[in-house]
């Protein structure tokens, strides 16, 4: 779903390439910003990740699929990176309106769960996706720039639910039986918001009895990015989905901005 303060590291760049950032957030405005997002994502997704799809480009290294038209790619950009565009798109967000939704035919994490109690809400609904940071930008402050940004973008257009599904990498459901049964146990949605799994690839999250559990060691297995929305509020539902072409493991994250607290709140609120 995957977004100032400190200057991060760049731990792959050494001698005189090495220097402080220089840093932009913007939405991609053309056809070169969208390449450029798409190539950060096929280092990051099929390079990194091992993942796949039916029009990734091998040849040119885009990770792309047929609703890129219809997102705003939110980008991260470090100025101060030698190499051109493509290097310098080092933080990607996919997001997709409701009223884009509508143009392309559907949500995109529709194919992996049931929607409909967030279609009929009647309330604004913001998709987001393929969240991802070069690896040199992890750990620093490039995700809460990205959040940041995000939060503008949601303030804007008067947002209220946001969702989307975030991954585990790999499909070894025995290996993820820990993190999945603790998100299960105590984050699921409240039954209003709790969107399900399609139900011919519907696979059970309550895998490790509670007693059993280690909280604070299956805590530790969930990715950065999914106890990132946690921590805001957010809440998972029900059942994951197990996607072999792209070697993850989802989930899906659903955030109301009605909910949140006070400390929440504030990045999702316009001060002054």
């Amino acid at each position: 779903m995957t977004g100032t303060g400190h200057r991060p590291d760049h731990p792959n760049l050494s001698g005189p390439a090495r220097q402080a950032p220089h840093f932009e957030t913007r939405l991609a405005r053309d056809a070169a910003d969208l390449r450029a997002a798409q190539h950060l994502r096929y280092r990051v997704f099929v390079e990194e990740l091992g993942g796949g799809g039916a029009m990734v480009d091998h040849e040119q290294q885009l990770e792309q699929d047929r609703f890129d038209p219809y997102f705003d790619h939110l980008l991260l950009i470090d100025h101060a990176r030698p190499g051109g565009l493509e290097a310098q798109v080092v933080g990607v967000y996919r997001l997709l309106t409701g009223e884009a939704a509508e143009k392309v035919g559907q949500f995109y994490s529709a194919d992996e769960y049931d929607l409909t109690k967030l279609t009929t809400s009647g309330r604004k609904l913001l998709e987001l996706g393929r969240s991802c940071l070069h690896a040199d930008y992890r750990g620093g402050a490039g995700m809460m720039l990205m959040w940041s940004a995000l939060a503008d973008y949601v303030t804007e257009r008067g947002i209220e639910l946001l969702f989307g599904t975030a991954s585990f990498h790999g499909t070894d459901i025995e290996a993820l039986a820990a993190p999945l049964s603790v998100l299960h146990t105590r984050h699921l949605a409240p039954e209003p918001l709790r969107v399900r799994a399609r139900a011919e690839a519907f696979q059970p999250m309550d895998l490790v009895p509670e007693e059993k559990l280690d909280r604070v060691a299956a805590m530790r297995a969930v990715p950065p990015l999914i106890k990132g929305y946690l921590k805001l509020g957010g809440f998972i539902g029900e059942g994951a989905f197990v996607d072999h072409a792209f070697n993850t493991t989802d989930v899906c994250l659903i955030l109301d901005t009605a909910l949140l607290n006070e400390k929440q709140s504030k990045l999702f609120r316009r001060e002054g």
